[in-house]
């Protein structure tokens, strides 16, 4: 296997970081597209900010509830019949979108839409584990979280052009766009259940060295002769619960921009739809680089704490910059910033939890974590939809999110305290 290492890396990427990113992305394509139906929606259904905000949150609870169902159900029954079966619910639940006639149908498709993605991200990050190495841990797992900001970058021009387009059915705007972009997901997600491997032992593009190489050196790795349980003392664990605040924040801090972002630009100028895409997509674009460079230079120097807590006080910062420079060129260019960072604290998270957790208590540790971050979605979104109908100002909503920022830099040094003190007692 001398020098294969690198050429198996590269094959997993393709065949399989790459897929699982593509479904990311259409899971927070058909989630956050709602941020841009909210241009017309709000108007044709006669929502206020709180309840478009509610609307935007309640996903969350879907999240929440569906997330220990769905990685139960992904240890039973494998990758490829669990993403399938998720795909398939949630892209005809993000197309069903288009027919709602009430508050009431937006809340529980939301709901439900929430449910189905609930278990996505932290299911992609156990499937990931038996494929990545310990050299490329913050890379592999950081791969599929490209996803996010991919989606806004690609999205909010597409979801702009096609409200603003006629469409041939003549309905309206947001409707189409929901339309148009929640069936990709069902044909997709058919085509999962016939490509995605179980485990290395089923991938038949590996050879029987790679694959005993890899089942060796992967970076979670059951025991030799035994099966991998799910070990519930994680619950226990105070750095799974460290971790899980500072997802709550991160993540608190991403869906705050991405739910409100557009009808702030909207509110702030004389902008299309499309142009509004536009400007929304710039800080996505920051948060892309983010993630992968970031990613690549803590894999490459094997430090991770600080590549968490730096990018997320600069993203905190650059918000605040933001709200006092307005549309200038300042500040689109702490827009970028604050997407820089974002995403840079992001793609160097998961190499911290998956170093803490062992093979028995990932599985509970990680969905957890990602139960808490979530919830930042679920808190965030409203939180901000009730902050602007009181005061009628986008000001204070914009200082809670560079608050819950700088909180994620004190938790990782929290965090990092903590490991150091454990380490030295054993």
């Amino acid at each position: 296997m001398s020098g294969a290492p690198t050429r198996l890396a590269s094959k997993i990427r393709w065949r399989l970081v790459l897929p699982c990113l593509t479904f990311m992305l259409l899971s927070s394509l058909d989630r956050a597209n709602v941020s841009f139906a909210a241009l017309q929606m709000n108007t044709d259904l006669g929502m206020t900010p709180e309840q478009y905000g509610f609307g935007a949150g309640i996903l969350f609870v879907g999240f929440l509830a569906g997330q220990f169902p769905s990685i139960l159900l992904q240890q039973r029954f494998g990758m490829r019949l669990w993403i399938s079966a998720c795909a398939v619910i949630w892209g005809a639940t993000a197309a069903g979108l288009a027919f709602v006639q009430s508050h009431e149908a937006y809340y529980a498709l939301r709901l439900l839409l929430g449910f189905a993605e609930g278990g996505l991200a932290p299911g992609i990050v156990l499937y990931l584990r038996q494929w990545a190495t310990e050299q490329e841990r913050a890379s592999t797992f950081a791969a599929p979280m490209l996803a996010i900001p991919l989606s806004i970058i690609i999205g909010s021009p597409l979801s702009g052009w096609l409200m603003g387009t006629t469409n041939p059915f003549g309905i309206d705007g947001w409707r189409w766009m929901f339309l148009v972009e929640g069936l990709p997901t069902l044909f997709l997600g058919a085509i999962a259940y016939f490509y995605f491997p179980n485990s290395p032992d089923e991938a038949r593009w590996l050879g029987e060295d790679e694959r005993r190489w890899l089942k060796s050196n992967s970076a979670h790795r059951p025991t030799e002769g035994h099966s991998p349980q799910n070990d519930w003392t994680a619950f226990k664990e105070p750095r799974v619960w460290l971790s899980a605040l500072l997802w709550f924040c991160l993540l608190s801090g991403a869906y705050g921009i991405m739910f409100w972002l557009p009808l702030l630009v909207g509110q702030l100028s004389a902008l299309s739809e499309l142009q509004i895409g536009f400007v929304n997509s710039l800080p996505w674009l920051g948060v892309a680089l983010g993630i992968y460079f970031n990613a690549k230079h803590s894999d490459k120097t094997q430090e991770r704490i600080l590549h968490v807590a730096v990018p997320a006080a600069v993203t905190g910062f650059a918000i605040i910059i933001a709200s006092f420079t307005g549309s200038s060129g300042l500040g689109l260019i702490a827009l970028f910033v604050a997407g820089l960072g974002l995403g840079g604290a992001q793609g160097a998270f998961w190499a911290v939890p998956t170093t803490i957790l062992n093979s028995g208590t990932i599985a509970v540790g990680v969905v957890v974590i990602n139960i808490f971050g979530s919830a930042g979605g679920m808190v965030m979104p409203h939180a901000i939809g009730w902050i602007r109908q009181v005061t009628g100002s986008f000001v204070l909503p914009i200082y809670l999110v560079a608050a819950v920022l700088f909180m994620a830099a004190a938790t990782v040094g929290v965090l990092s305290a903590s490991m150091k003190q454990i380490r030295k007692a054993a």
